[in-house]
């Protein structure tokens, strides 16, 4: 493929920042009023004060997850703008942590979390409907999400996509190359093979950038942050939650710790 998609990504995610912070600046704001919220925190006192929005495993995936996402962005394209270095080994290992990181919060999603709340599915339409209503300024207020915003839901889909493609063809191309745990066979696969191959991996890549820049954008807006510290410190507060989501989509059981 040819690099020059890369700054086109590059290109993309930077606008998007641009025409998303002045949304941001010019829309209405649509949130619970404090009035409202007040009333579902005094009417809800039964909820524990802290409520557990990821487990330790969950966060620590995660952060495994971001960290070999980077260096694998890094080692891959920093090369190609003319900063060079050793990179071929940390890519590959880099990759293999991301490949079973991946694995496991597969396992761990379908037998230990609640699976479905992070999928799209035919049931979130009339959110997805309500949710164009509010941004078209048709209704005055948009839906409360579950535990995952919807945005987050598809942000979630994409980035499994990419994720995904990136790894089996990670995972092919390792032939390639030497490595202490394949015996090098560049000639498993035929030359148009490859070739696909390649495309796929390069395309999952420079997907990546754009996919990257959007998250670390809004992991660090200030409306996002109380998302971001649940990502650090695995707790929203119960005025949060109350404030943010539909109690009877994401239902909370038990007590947290303090």
């Amino acid at each position: 493929m040819s690099w020059s998609l890369l700054w086109a990504s590059l290109f993309a995610g930077l606008m998007f920042l641009v025409a998303h912070a002045s949304y941001m600046i010019l829309s209405a704001h649509r949130k619970r009023n404090v009035a409202e919220t007040d009333a579902l925190e005094a009417a809800n006192q039964q909820l524990p004060p802290m409520i557990e929005r990821h487990t330790f495993m969950a966060r620590a995936f995660h952060w495994v997850m971001a960290a070999t996402m980077f260096t694998l962005l890094f080692t891959a394209f920093l090369p190609i703008v003319g900063i060079k270095f050793a990179w071929v080994q940390i890519h590959w290992i880099a990759g293999l942590v991301l490949t079973g990181s991946i694995i496991y919060h597969i396992i761990h999603a379908t037998f230990f979390l609640d699976f479905w709340s992070i999928w799209i599915g035919p049931r979130d339409i009339p959110e997805m409907k309500a949710e164009i209503m509010a941004e078209l300024g048709k209704t005055s207020e948009a839906p409360k999400t579950g535990k995952y915003p919807l945005g987050n839901r598809l942000y979630h889909l994409s980035i499994l996509v990419v994720g995904i493609t990136s790894s089996i063809t990670g995972i092919y191309m390792m032939n390639r190359v030497r490595t202490p745990l394949f015996v090098r066979n560049p000639y498993v696969l035929l030359d148009t093979t490859w070739s696909w191959i390649y495309i796929a991996h390069g395309l999952a890549g420079v997907g990546l950038v754009g996919l990257v820049i959007a998250h670390v954008y809004f992991a660090i807006r200030p409306e996002k942050w109380w998302i971001t510290k649940a990502m650090i410190f695995g707790f929203i507060t119960r005025r949060q939650y109350l404030e943010h989501h539909d109690t009877k989509r994401w239902k909370v059981e038990g007590k947290a710790r303090s």
